[in-house]
């Protein structure tokens, strides 16, 4: 190797020594600090302060419920004859679903019916044996008015025995007035009664007919053709059910709402839903909650209901929901990002007219998600300082770079 070589290669040596000296001691600065621009001020991202709408809500996901589901029981025990619906099938009240085979029932109601038309028989019996002693006393009463006009009118024309014969038959007719008036009371009452456990039979013949409380859909079919249904009031043994029936035409999205937000939950406020499996949103309000929490879970069942007259909702469907719980418009509002937290209070640094870093004691409000309502300490118009706070000192100039605040706010929690 020559000596023009080496020194060659000593200048290099020396030149890649001081480049890098200078990068590792020039990146070292820069990183200590912000970026100053051509004037040699400090950068400072910037956001000005505006006025805006601001949301305080809360997500939440909820199931679809029909909004009345029953089991329809059978009020009598008896054999399926014929079973009209099946799952799937829709409903209208009063519509019957299915008939029972009741045969000792069939011979009650007519033996009912028979105690009735005996009743009757009795009445009209008795009606005759009234009309008879009525008719009996009249004579005998008119016999002994002749007979005692004719002996006050004349002594000893009429002996006095047969005057008191004659009351005595008065009396004795009339006597028989009453007994048949209280013959004909007993035959009504007993008429009463039998119509009484006509009424009771035929109410328990039509339970032979099992029919829709409500409009609504079948859902579940438990039993077929010939199946003993045993009675729903039975308590002695576990009656089946003969379907279960929903109404879907109307469904409730109940919603567990936290212990912390439940007080806040208030009837007719607006709900936003987004429905995944349709990909669509509706809206609705709050139809009623249930004013009490849930031990396990604390929290409070919140429903609303939604009319689904066109069956695009099914029971079961989950939903993620959007409750407003506040909602300030036209307010002074500035980014999460320029709020400083200290023990001292909460603060902002606004950077005034000349460039200059100034602190400002501010009092806020609703808090969104990424934006809070600024009740004192600001006024719109005005640039605060976003993020890195902690590396601007207060009377510090800068070059403000200004970011545009977002118009529209999701909202979050308090």
């Amino acid at each position: 190797m020559t000596r023009k070589t080496q020194i060659l290669i000593g200048v290099g040596l020396v030149v890649a020594l001081g480049a890098g000296w200078w990068l590792l001691t020039h990146g070292r600065i820069e990183a200590d600090g912000p970026d100053p621009d051509s004037s040699g001020e400090v950068v400072a991202a910037v956001a000005r302060v505006q006025r805006g709408t601001i949301e305080n809500s809360l997500k939440i996901a909820g199931e679809f419920k029909p909004f009345q589901e029953v089991d329809v029981h059978a009020k009598v025990a008896g054999y399926i004859q014929k079973i009209y619906v099946d799952v799937g099938d829709h409903v209208k009240t009063g519509q019957t679903l299915a008939i029972l085979e009741v045969p000792e029932l069939n011979a009650e109601l007519a033996g009912a019916d028979a105690a009735v038309r005996r009743a009757k028989e009795e009445i009209r019996r008795a009606q005759s044996d009234v009309q008879r002693a009525r008719s009996a006393h009249s004579a005998a009463h008119a016999m002994y008015d002749r007979l005692n006009q004719a002996a006050q009118q004349k002594a000893g024309l009429v002996a006095q025995q047969e005057v008191d014969d004659a009351q005595a038959k008065d009396l004795e007719a009339e006597a028989q007035v009453s007994n048949a008036a209280a013959a004909l009371s007993s035959a009504e009452q007993a008429l009463e009664v039998a119509e009484a456990n006509q009424e009771q039979f035929a109410a328990m013949s039509n339970y032979s007919r099992i029919v829709a409380p409500f409009d609504g859909v079948i859902t579940v079919r438990y039993a077929d053709t010939g199946a003993l249904i045993a009675a729903g009031t039975s308590s002695s043994t576990q009656s089946m059910p003969v379907v279960r029936l929903a109404e879907e035409s109307k469904l409730r999205l109940v919603l567990p709402i936290p212990e912390s937000l439940a007080a806040q939950i208030h009837l007719g406020d607006p709900v936003k839903v987004h429905v995944q499996a349709l990909n669509q949103d509706i809206v609705g309000t709050v139809s009623r909650f249930s004013s009490a929490l849930d031990l396990q879970t604390r929290t409070m069942e919140t429903e609303i209901d939604f009319h689904n007259r066109d069956g695009k909702l099914y029971p079961g469907m989950y939903a993620e929901t959007v409750l407003e719980l506040a909602k300030q418009n036209n307010v002074v509002v500035v980014p999460l990002e320029a709020v400083k937290q200290s023990a001292t209070g909460t603060s902002v640094l606004a950077v005034n007219p000349k460039n200059v870093v100034e602190e400002r004691k501010v009092k806020l409000g609703l808090q969104g998600k990424s934006r809070v309502e600024v009740i004192s300490g600001l006024q719109e118009g005005e640039r605060v300082i976003i993020g890195n706070q902690s590396q601007f000192r207060v009377g510090e100039k800068v070059a403000p770079k200004e970011v545009k605040l977002a118009e529209e706010d999701e909202g979050g929690e308090r």
